[in-house]
């Protein structure tokens, strides 16, 4: 893979080859990376039916394929979908929120984070949208998803 991927035709190569990384990956209808703190979770990006190529950086770290589920994420597992989305940033076709909001979080964690912790990392895939939540951090991703669409 390119070090800097600077044209929508390699955004589409590195979309193929994340799906071959995957195989029985399906896009999922909305997703999300949360930090999970005593206040609540936060959601700095809700994407749905966008921002695919980060949905598929994030499935990656996450061993995510298909269905609505959440997944603890770590700051290492942050720290590799970070490096792996990072060449995109080279295409100025394309405003790139996802992994402004992953630096945004990563630097308001220590090096390490515990799941249990009082600020931990959540991601968010979400199959149908008419899927049931999977737990309180889905939940409260649908709410600010329904805000944004509604």
């Amino acid at each position: 893979m390119a070090e800097a991927w600077t044209t929508k035709e390699q955004l589409a190569a590195a979309m193929d080859h994340f799906m071959r990384q995957l195989p029985g990956w399906r896009r999922p209808a909305a997703h999300g990376l949360g930090l999970i703190t005593p206040s609540g979770t936060e959601f700095p990006v809700v994407n749905a039916g966008e921002h695919y190529l980060p949905a598929a950086v994030l499935s990656t770290v996450c061993e995510h394929r298909v269905g609505t589920r959440t997944y603890p994420v770590t700051v290492d597992q942050l720290d590799e979908a970070i490096g792996l989305l990072a060449p995109a940033e080279a295409c100025p076709h394309y405003d790139h929120p996802d992994l402004a909001a992953w630096r945004h979080l990563r630097h308001r964690l220590p090096d390490t984070v515990d799941y249990d912790a009082p600020a931990s990392l959540v991601a968010v895939f979400v199959d149908r949208l008419d899927d049931p939540p999977a737990d309180a951090h889905d939940a409260r991703f649908r709410h600010l998803l329904a805000r944004r669409v509604g």
